[in-house]
């Protein structure tokens, strides 16, 4: 490269997306700057008018990294979708990598080994890792985000049918869809899956099955705050409004995807003895297409016993319960 180009040249942007993350920023900033590349990276702080100290501890950093850290700071609170969108287009790098200000990455080489996927898989347009979701209260054992059977290479059509790419662990080419699409800043609490589809839109998804990176629950979470039933009514507005976004072009795709998502969770509530919430869930899953490549119709057929005629699904011979 020309020694007169290689100011100007940056591989990777860093977006670290804030708001209110006091007491969890420092550590996403020194993860980020932990890292060790073979090429120049920069981290963009898109920071969201916090009430909390976050502002004050970014302005901190920048002062301390200079030739590393760049801030975008709001006037007023703006749409969480807004504070991506505006990073991505003030991003440099060839390549973005998204960070939340309240994760952090576990690995060092976390962006060298994203980069080198995708510079070795030029059909890819994300490239994205595992990582370790952990209920800051407890709560929960900690867990990883994917499955330990999730194939190395995925495409579109998976990525409609759930969101299967922690934010923490995301890396995607710059400039895949242009501009920003004016809905764009619409979508809230479900900010991270209309992105992915956009890049999707242009490209395969690649997977390196090693955990590098923790998803934090914690109570100032706005998404970790809603009940589970909330979390349902926010991924079927999601699929609705993001069908209509797009004009119908995947309808097929997204009335399957509905169908999908929403009879596991009416068997998963079933098992819980949770009978309303299995029933409300069933009901979703009749408004998209219910028989499907992933649901028959002896599933669905069995599932509607159980739900609403349970003496006689008890008396069929194959009903046999565990022991």
């Amino acid at each position: 490269m020309p020694i007169h180009n290689q100011k100007h040249f940056m591989k990777v942007s860093v977006l670290v997306m804030t708001y209110n993350h006091a007491r969890f920023i420092a550590q996403a900033l020194d993860s980020a700057l932990a890292q060790e590349t073979e090429f120049p990276f920069e981290i963009i702080v898109s920071e969201d008018y916090s009430t909390d100290g976050t502002r004050e501890l970014v302005k901190d950093y920048q002062q301390r990294f200079p030739e590393k850290i760049r801030l975008i700071l709001s006037e007023r609170n703006v749409a969480s979708n807004a504070v991506v969108a505006r990073g991505i287009d003030a991003a440099r790098g060839e390549y973005i990598a998204l960070l939340d200000g309240d994760d952090y990455w576990t690995s060092s080489n976390k962006l060298q080994k994203q980069v080198d996927f995708l510079e070795h898989h030029p059909e890819c347009a994300i490239c994205f890792h595992n990582a370790t979701v952990v209920h800051e209260n407890g709560s929960q054992e900690p867990r990883l985000w994917t499955p330990p059977d999730h194939r190395e290479i995925t495409t579109l059509e998976e990525l409609w049918m759930g969101n299967y790419i922690a934010t923490c662990s995301t890396m995607f080419r710059k400039g895949l869809f242009g501009e920003f699409p004016a809905w764009y800043d619409s979508f809230f609490p479900i900010t991270d899956w209309p992105l992915h589809i956009l890049n999707a839109e242009h490209g395969k998804i690649g997977y390196l099955n090693e955990v590098m990176g923790v998803y934090r629950y914690h109570a100032e979470g706005y998404y970790s705050q809603l009940s589970q039933l909330d979390k349902l009514a926010a991924t079927l507005q999601f699929y609705r409004r993001m069908n209509a976004c797009l004009n119908l072009k995947y309808n097929d795709l997204v009335q399957t995807a509905i169908s999908k998502y929403f009879i596991e969770w009416a068997e998963e509530y079933l098992r819980r003895g949770d009978l309303d919430a299995a029933k409300h869930c069933f009901k979703v899953y009749l408004t998209g297409r219910p028989i499907n490549k992933h649901t028959s119709l002896k599933r669905m057929a069995a599932l509607a016993l159980r739900l609403y005629l349970p003496g006689a699904w008890a008396c069929k011979p194959s009903a046999a319960r565990p022991h």
